[in-house]
């Protein structure tokens, strides 16, 4: 392929990424600001913030199949402007409204708009890319799109507290709507992708050996199994990162010279992964499509992960803290991107929109389960600190789960789920 060719290839992916990044702005925020602020949303408890975090979730498991059946006919462009306006309308709407049943129902609208951006991500970055190069072009798409993570987690952190939730809230609004003159003009006005290799049905032609029963594949099975399982652990992180500082480290932190609070802080932080994902995810899936394949790094990546999550709940030195959660953060870089390929790869081998639909709906469902269950979690226990540790324990084994085997090279290689 030349290099112009290539880089026609990349700009949808490029495209998609840079929309997604703009609606992600608000909900990123409420990761950070939430936990803390909730009263000043018009919520009565704690636990309604971890069904609010969920809620969005739940909501999308018995949507994904019907946004993968539309993105069959459905112009790329008409998916990408509703998800659009729903997003910058909920955005908005956290700033207008208050009470729990007001925001279960803008989180809901939110899990729509998010089915349609995340949908059409996948499914344009497999039909733009090939199994020598899915890995570093998921991760440009992963890279690209959390830019938004950053900016929500890290200006909500750090402006909640001076403006108010409300005020930050309707400024992200207003942002995601940034996103519409980017699917306007460039985008193409049909289908959600239109590769090189097509089947007469539209649809991205499957990789060779492709499996008609897509369910019947051990790779298949085995990706949407450890999605699901990576959904639940990733989610505890974001949505009680500033409930542990809080908890451990209360009071006003001092980081590089300046002094922070606790929402500030696990927004600095939450930015610094975000800030480096871009390059870390688009290296990562770089180097996954080497010849040794995607699982030793993925199995090491989980290890990794394992180890700072069973360091993240004790109150260390500040230092030692910090340094464990960059660990759980880079590694999480290379987790998120490397699962993300290893199911594009089982896609590739059987029904794409099939088996992306599976996949979409066993993370959403680990997503929707991994807030709400830690804050239940630390409402029983009296803290966090038994979740974390649960967390690191099933890292450790999905890591031995995945360690590759010799007797299994050829698979390992082609990058088997």
């Amino acid at each position: 392929m030349t290099d112009n060719a290539a880089n026609a290839n990349q700009k949808p992916i490029t495209i998609v990424s840079i929309v997604t990044a703009f609606c992600l702005l608000g909900d990123s925020m409420l990761y950070v600001v939430l936990p803390i602020y909730w009263q000043e949303a018009g919520l009565t408890s704690l636990w309604q913030v971890g069904i609010l975090l969920s809620i969005n979730r739940f909501v999308r498991l018995p949507l994904n199949p019907l946004i993968g059946w539309l993105y069959h006919s459905m112009p790329l462009r008409t998916g990408l402007i509703a998800a659009v306006l729903l997003g910058a309308l909920t955005t908005v709407g956290y700033g207008m409204f208050q009470g729990f049943a007001a925001w279960l129902v803008l989180r809901a609208v939110w899990g729509i708009a998010w089915s349609l951006l995340r949908m059409g991500g996948y499914l344009t970055v497999i039909a733009y890319s090939d199994h020598t190069n899915r890995g570093h072009r998921m991760g440009r798409y992963n890279g690209i799109s959390r830019i938004g993570s950053l900016f929500g987690m890290l200006l909500g952190g750090v402006l909640a507290p001076i403006v108010g939730l409300q005020t930050v809230s309707v400024a992200f609004g207003a942002l995601a709507l940034a996103g519409l003159p980017a699917i306007l003009i460039p985008m193409p006005k049909s289908g959600y992708a239109a590769p090189a290799s097509r089947s007469k049905t539209g649809s991205p032609a499957p990789e060779a050996g492709a499996e008609p029963v897509w369910y019947k594949s051990r790779a298949v099975r085995k990706a949407v199994a450890t999605g699901l399982i990576l959904a639940v652990l990733q989610s505890v992180l974001t949505a009680t990162l500033s409930l542990v500082i809080d908890t451990n480290y209360p009071g006003t932190h001092t980081l590089l010279g300046i002094v922070l609070g606790g929402t500030a802080l696990a927004g600095v932080l939450q930015a610094i992964r975000w800030t480096s994902e871009p390059l870390l995810a688009s290296w990562f899936g770089r180097l996954s499509d080497g010849p040794r394949g995607r699982l030793p790094l993925f199995a090491a990546a989980l290890a990794a992960s394992a180890a700072g999550f069973a360091l993240m709940p004790w109150p260390l030195p500040i230092a030692l803290w910090l340094a464990a959660v960059l660990l759980v953060m880079i590694a999480g870089t290379a987790v998120s991107t490397l699962m993300d390929a290893l199911a594009s790869d089982a896609a590739r081998s059987a029904s794409v929109v099939a088996v992306m639909t599976a996949y979409s709906v066993a993370t959403d469902l680990g997503s929707a389960i991994g807030p709400a269950l830690s804050y239940a979690l630390a409402g029983w226990a009296g803290g966090l600190t038994p979740a974390y540790l649960g967390c690191a324990v099933v890292f450790a084994v999905i890591a031995a789960w995945h360690m590759p085997r010799r007797s299994r090279a050829a698979a390992d290689v082609a990058g088997s789920a």
